[in-house]
């Protein structure tokens, strides 16, 4: 039966009420009849989880140096105290202490979030030696590391990396709300929204830009935003400032705040006006889905991926993110064409609704789950 089976979950670096694991994946195997703990960090911000998930927290540490030293080893003595069936981590930093606890009469499975040495070596201060020694170096380590683990993807390109990868797909939970919310009983909103965590390569900056390139429009920021980065956001809007918005600076706005904010305002579009990076141009963004979940058009970079996803579901509109004058044109087009808008708009729900959403994911985990059970018997 499930619910002699103990699955812990584990991360050093997620926020505990991260959508992937706390949302999708914990809640998920829970209602499966799993017995479900969860080790991350407590923020003082947000308050308890659910008394659905028990939740063990992990203490935590000024300064990424420090948590990558302490908080995997602190996460091993709780992990390890509580004799789990399955160990599901999530956090690369995790990989040798999840070697430690793995037996022959367990599960370990490494939940692959990103392509995590594309992300490392974009770094812009690490030169082109550097950046060819951490890819061989970490990709020898984690194959060696992570040999008797099994592995779920988040994303459908990280096969290229791990072939015998299990796709378990980012897909967001139908919301109720979206699927009775009509957008044709008000107006469209001269506003756009960008909502999740906030940098440099999601497009802040170009983000921050969009009330300069069009003379009404009025950008939200619904994210975690570091300080630095709202500075620098706002600096770029200048004397346009007074239409850049912020919510979450230095600050985790949970799941239900950002879904409740789709339905507070009459989007004209979310955006994700991204600049090229490696890390993004093979990805099937998870943003994507949320704003298609909530019934609104996208704006996004025409990286041949994401416009050929667009163009495939018929949801938005893809442009040259350094191209002001066709973003300004894409702009403009929704709010001539209202109809057009609202169009895209239940393209994207429907989709969602129909086919890409977190139930087929949470029923291949959980078929996952008991397959890998099964196998240790």
């Amino acid at each position: 039966m499930r619910s002699n089976k103990k699955i812990v979950h584990m991360t050093t670096v997620h926020h505990p009420f991260d959508p992937r694991i706390y949302h999708k994946e914990c809640l998920s195997i829970k209602e499966a009849g799993y017995d479900v703990t969860l080790l991350a960090q407590k923020d003082p911000n947000t308050g308890e989880l659910s008394e659905e998930i028990t939740h063990i927290p992990l203490e935590t540490y000024d300064g990424k140096l420090k948590r990558m030293l302490f908080a995997p080893w602190q996460a091993y003595k709780k992990a390890k105290q509580l004799d789990a069936d399955v160990y599901h981590f999530h956090d690369p930093e995790l990989m040798l202490v999840a070697r430690l606890l793995k037996k022959k009469q367990n599960v370990v499975v490494y939940d692959v979030h990103e392509d995590f040495v594309t992300s490392l070596i974009k770094k812009d201060y690490l030169n082109k030696f550097l950046k060819l020694l951490i890819k061989k170096s970490f990709r020898t380590v984690e194959k060696v590391i992570t040999k008797p683990f099994k592995k779920v993807l988040a994303e459908k390109y990280y096969q290229e990396i791990y072939p015998t990868g299990e796709w378990v797909l980012n897909y967001p939970t139908v919301n109720k709300k979206f699927i009775s919310h009509r957008r044709d009983e008000q107006p469209i909103e001269d506003k756009l929204i960008y909502t999740g965590n906030v940098d440099l390569e999601r497009g802040a900056k170009i983000h921050g830009n969009l009330p300069n390139i069009h003379p009404t429009i009025q950008m939200h920021f619904i994210g975690k935003c570091p300080r630095k980065f709202a500075d620098e956001i706002e600096q770029v809007a200048g004397e346009n400032v007074n239409r850049i918005h912020i919510q979450g600076i230095d600050q985790f706005i949970p799941k239900e705040v950002i879904e409740q904010s789709y339905l507070n305002t009459n989007w004209l579009a979310g955006v994700a006006l991204f600049p090229p990076t490696d890390h993004y141009l093979k990805k099937e963004l998870t943003k994507f889905f949320e704003y298609m979940n909530a019934g609104l058009p996208i704006i996004c970079s025409n990286f041949d991926r994401w416009k050929e996803f667009i163009e495939q579901y018929q949801c938005g509109i893809a442009v040259d993110p350094y191209d002001e004058q066709a973003i300004y044109e894409a702009i403009e087009y929704l709010r001539q064409n209202p109809l057009e808008a609202r169009k895209m708009g239940e393209n994207g729900k429907k989709a969602v609704q129909e086919k890409l959403n977190w139930k087929t994911q949470a029923n291949h985990l959980v078929e996952l789950y008991d397959e890998w059970l099964s196998e240790i018997k």
